[in-house]
């Protein structure tokens, strides 16, 4: 295996992990700014009133999208294995 094909791999699984993990990080993203601007504009400084909303967006996110993510992880895995053969 050269330099060219560990790049390669390397490239292939940061891309799939990040097109993975970007729309629930995004979500919790926007659920956390959008209750931080609540927090302030209502001057109410509950440091758990944060975790509950972030938790509900993260299980929902997780329930629409978790069949894509295992079926693009499965994707990926079965190609690293197969190329991980033919090496």
């Amino acid at each position: 295996m050269n330099q060219d094909q560990l790049l390669y791999l390397l490239k292939e699984t940061l891309l799939t992990t990040a097109m993975v993990a970007a729309p629930l990080l995004l979500a919790i993203m926007i659920v956390g700014l959008l209750v931080s601007i609540l927090q302030v504009a209502t001057q109410i400084q509950e440091m758990t009133l944060t975790f509950i909303p972030k938790l509900i967006v993260s299980v929902v996110m997780l329930l629409v999208l978790g069949g894509w993510m295992i079926n693009h992880l499965r994707a990926f895995a079965v190609e690293m294995f197969l190329k991980a053969a033919n090496f």
